[in-house]
């Protein structure tokens, strides 16, 4: 056999020229001779060399010879006219794999046979005998059809080169080993940079990009066909085996950080890293992607992100989005069909949404990530710098690539001291934000000072500790912000703007920050939430779970307010008049409170002396709030707590509480019972697992109230209240002797919306 060998490294379609570049790197030139293939010309140090250290390169093949393949014939003479003799050996054992692409001859099983009898036909000339044993070495035949050209090679490698030796038999990894180490290689990081990866399943990445660190050869643990063979030089491998082991490195400068929700992969993947020799370069950590981060700076996040959920714990469940008791949202009549989602496409949307909100956490850091998933940049909200096409096995993928800003070494003297100083040189890949967000910063301070001036001494003299202090006053601005005693309750309306998600998170934390140092309120006393529009109006939903709550005063009484864990706070502020009036009519009378939410209307009208109150809501959360508000003023004891059953057993209950649906509690109300002064303040829209029908407001308010009147003695009031701005009320409908809206004298004078809500007074 010539020495001078024509060789092919073949690789996954778009890594030709990482294989190339890897190639330079052993001193040779290479060609990218179509896709997925790169030759070159060596000899068998050369060969042994690929195998060992080319991390990107499935195989290592030996071009026999190029034929024709018009039809049967031309390939079968073609290929027995090669002297295979000088090839194979006699005992040789030379099973032919194949493949046709865009070829007339297209039975793959039929081209493999072909070959086969064509190379016996040789073999038995050429080595003068009538028989073939195959009983020594493999020397595996691959025929590649491409357009009616067949190349012959000899395969060197035997198992393909990603498999490197270090994975746990049996652990199925969704990303090759090959693929994971060009990720890495077309990266910016290097050794010294931190490199994180907060996908890493089964380490695949995290470990790849070790052993680059650490100079580990890719094929150092594991054999290759080539090496049984007659032509190959016996101690070759070993002896640059034994060179690439002197040449590995024992530490690096910087940890390299991996992550992943499944703790079950994450066990696996310390496994693997321990077989590669490089767990202790590699900090695995079973971690949630939302706490996700690093005080590290210029690294390098590279991940595989989930393609698909395959247990319930690897599932990201989104925050739930922020639903509002009172207002309906609106829709979105402006959202492109590409904004959204398909119901395949949403789980993979609830996980890739919070990536920006990562990403923005590492400024200084570029961002690498391969998915294949098409809405990918739609949901991050952010085009690529720079996108590759690649394929993992036969999936395509795309490698996003997202660049943040360059280190800039500068190092200063002062007297006899030298300083190191390492800054940003560009901006970073998210969450920049330009000048416009300081001028904007500036006019919201502005604001926030002139309004907490004008409301200086106002609230003092009227008893007053929670009030609102800026509602979307400027457009460009769209925040609400309440003042609770020492907190602030910030609240974000949904309005088009050009910020991607990344830019908006810091907008939000700049706006939030910006309040509180305007204010001069402790940052940790700042709670802020956002109203989205949403197309499914759910309602009641929690958005976090801290179950942090605290006592506030308003009117000379004490409510618990939770600032966290809803959208609405547990104290309606907007209704401050309303509670006022409701507390002037208690004294002596039977009051009721239906769509009760926290019960404050009812702590009002028990301070101004009613001889009993009822609280209907159909949640139990809300209830058991209501007879803490009530229990918190005095006004319950725990003796006579009410234990929400069924009317008939609160009969006698001073303070009645029922966590039941009003209308049900409409229909089983005795008839004989009446009240003097009722609160009807409905949801604008509600859906609930415990009732059979959806709640509209404008559909079903009226005829509920006609059904409610009944149980209201003559001269009896209600106040009827909602936030439905387009709510049509004809007050005929009702057969009442007085009804008058009187928003404009419920609706408080800090709060700039003065249809905030709508509210009647009627009389029976």
């Amino acid at each position: 056999m010539d020495t001078k060998l024509n060789l092919i490294a073949t690789c996954v379609f778009g890594l030709e020229a990482v294989v190339r570049r890897e190639l330079e790197t052993l001193g040779v030139q290479g060609e990218i001779a179509g896709a997925g293939r790169v030759l070159f010309q060596g000899d068998w140090t050369l060969v042994a060399m690929a195998n060992l250290h080319l991390r990107c390169a499935d195989r290592i093949l030996i071009q026999v010879a190029e034929v024709p393949a018009t039809d049967f014939d031309s390939l079968f003479d073609a290929t027995g006219a090669i002297d295979w003799a000088d090839w194979l050996p006699v005992d040789a054992a030379f099973p032919v794999g194949g493949r046709s692409i865009k070829s007339t001859l297209t039975s793959v099983p039929a081209i493999q046979r072909s070959v086969k009898r064509a190379v016996v036909d040789s073999m038995v000339r050429g080595h003068g005998t009538s028989q073939l044993e195959e009983t020594g070495a493999v020397y595996k035949i691959d025929v590649s059809i491409i357009e009616d050209h067949a190349t012959l090679t000899l395969d060197t490698s035997g198992a393909s080169l990603h498999r490197r030796g270090y994975r746990i038999e049996g652990a199925r990894s969704p990303l090759r080993e090959t693929l994971a180490a060009a990720l890495v290689q077309l990266s910016y990081w290097k050794p010294g940079r931190p490199l994180l990866d907060p996908f890493c399943g089964t380490g695949t990445i995290p470990i790849e990009a070790a052993r680059i660190g650490l100079k580990i050869a890719p094929g150092i643990d594991r054999e290759f066909a080539f090496t049984a063979w007659a032509a190959a030089p016996s101690d070759l491998v070993e002896d640059l085996r034994s060179d690439a082991v002197k040449g590995q490195l024992q530490t690096l400068d910087e940890p390299i950080l991996a992550s992943d929700l499944d703790g079950r992969v994450v066990h696996i993947a310390r496994e693997n890293a321990k077989r590669a020799g490089v767990d202790g370069v590699i900090h695995f950590q079973r971690k949630d992607i939302r706490e996700v981060s690093t005080k590290r700076r210029f690294g390098c996040l590279i991940t595989h992100a989930p393609f698909a959920f395959q247990s319930k714990e690897r599932e990201i469940q989104p925050k739930p989005s922020l639903p509002d008791r009172r207002h309906r949202p609106k829709a979105n009549s402006e959202t492109s069909d590409m904004s959204r989602p398909s119901h395949e496409s949403r789980e993979l949307d609830s996980l890739y949404r919070f990536l920006p909100e990562v990403f923005r956490g590492l400024p200084t850091w570029s961002h690498y990530v391969l998915s294949s998933y098409q809405g990918f940049e739609r949901v991050l909200g952010k085009s690529a710098d720079r996108r590759r096409k690649l394929y993992n096995g036969k999936h395509e993928n795309t490698f996003y690539q997202f660049y943040g800003p360059k280190p800039v070494v500068e190092q200063r003297q002062h007297d006899d001291e030298v300083t190191t100083l390492v800054h940003a040189e560009g901006s970073a890949a998210f969450g920049q934000l330009g000048d416009k967000a300081d001028e904007q910063a500036e006019l919201f301070a502005a604001r926030l000072r002139k309004r907490a001036r004008h409301l200086r001494r106002w609230p003092t003299r009227r008893g007053i500790t929670c009030f609102r202090l800026y509602e979307r006053d400027i457009p460009e601005i769209p925040l609400v912000v309440d003042r609770y005693e020492d907190h602030l309750h910030i609240t974000e309306y949904e309005r088009p703007h050009d910020r991607d998600p990344a830019q908006h998170a810091n907008w939000l934390d700049r706006m939030a920050k910006t309040a509180a140092e305007t204010l001069e309120i402790n940052a940790s006393n700042v709670h802020f939430k956002r109203r989205d529009r949403q197309k499914n109006f759910v309602q009641y939903e929690k958005v976090d779970q801290t179950r942090n709550r605290f006592q506030v005063n308003e009117g000379g009484l004490k409510f618990w307010v939770n600032l966290d864990d809803y959208i609405d706070t547990g104290l309606f502020l907007d209704h401050r008049q309303t509670r006022s009036m409701v507390r002037d009519l208690a004294k002596d009378a039977w009051f009721l409170n239906l769509f009760a939410y926290t019960g404050s209307f009812t702590v009002y009208a028990a301070d101004g002396g009613a001889r009993r109150t009822t609280t209907v809501d159909l949640s139990s959360t809300y209830t058991r709030w209501t007879c803490e508000n009530l229990r918190l003023n005095g006004f319950l004891n725990d003796q006579d707590a009410p234990d929400e059953r069924r009317y008939a057993s609160q009969s006698d209950a001073k303070h009645q509480v029922f966590a039941m649906d009003v209308s049900k509690f409409i229909e089983e109300h005795p008839a004989g019972e009446k009240y003097d002064v009722v609160v009807f303040d409905p949801p604008t829209y509600s859906r609930s697992k415990k009732t059979d029908n959806d709640w509209n407001v404008q559909q079903d308010a009226i005829p509920l109230l006609n059904k409610l009147l009944p149980l209201v003695r003559r001269g009896g009031v209600v106040f009827f209240s909602n936030n439905f701005r387009r709510f049509k009320f004809d007050a005929s409908e009702l057969d009442v002797s007085e009804c008058h809206e009187i928003s404009s004298q419920t609706v408080p004078e800090d709060f700039r919306n003065r249809r905030i809500h709508r509210c009647w007074r009627i009389v029976r």
